[in-house]
Parts: structure tokens; sequence; C-alpha cells
């Protein structure tokens, strides 16, 4: 099983990117540091968004485990025994899924699985092996 971002996520972010140096043009087309601070912003988004476009998984289960996405592009692997805990817990107005391993928690909300949190809780319980 895998879960990916949601493809209109990127096309959001890029629209976001592209809308800074509209924003500088319209309000302030001579200031320097204006435009400065939009170009590093809407930089930072669209490696943002190259990363949902280049990385779109960001949770895979097996009978092995799990591999989550960390970072910019590495992928980790957790194998059923090493995860103490998957929960879903209210974050703000929405609910992510909790992946704890002890020694990390990885979070995961409903545009980075394209899927319900409660959903993804199920089908990882039914996957994982009965110990």
């Amino acid at each position: 099983m895998q879960w990916r971002v949601k493809p209109a996520l990127p096309v959001a972010k890029l629209i976001a990117a592209s809308a800074l140096p509209l924003l500088v043009a319209v309000f302030g087309p001579e200031d320097l540091s204006r435009w400065l601070v939009a170009a590093v912003v809407a930089t930072a988004i669209v490696a943002w968004a190259a990363r949902d476009v280049l990385h779109p998984v960001r949770l895979s289960a097996d009978d092995a485990g799990i591999t989550v996405l960390t970072g910019f592009a590495r992928r980790r692997h957790i194998s059923w025994d090493q995860i103490e805990a998957v929960r879903v817990e209210r974050a703000r107005r929405s609910d992510v899924l909790e992946i704890d391993t002890g020694e990390a928690v990885y979070v995961l909300g409903e545009p980075q699985l394209s899927a319900d949190p409660h959903e993804v809780a199920v089908t990882l319980a039914d996957l994982r092996p009965v110990s």
C-alpha cells in the first residue's frame, strides 16, 4: 500500500510562489528589499513543491513494515516490531496520523496521504502482523 501527496498540493504551492512577485509588483515595485524577500520565499515554496512532485509517496506499508519520507527525500524503513503505536490525533482543526517508534513520531495529515487518517490507521492495523 502507498499513500501520496494530493496532486493539487504542489499546484497550489506553485500558484502561491508565482503570486509573490505579482504582489510586489503591485504594492512595492520600487522597493528592492520586497523583491528580495519575495524571491527568497518564492524559491523556498518552489523547492517545497518540487519535493511533492519528485517524491510524492509519503508512506508505504507492506508485510515487513512501513517506509516514511523524512527530510527532503530520505526514506526510512521501520519494521513492524519497531513501531510502538499508530494512532489518529486531533491537530488544530484536522486529524493526523501519528506513527510512534519510541525514538521519533511521524505525523502525516490528509494532504500528505490523500486519504482519511482514520482509514490509513485501519489499513496499517490490518497489515501489521499479530504478535
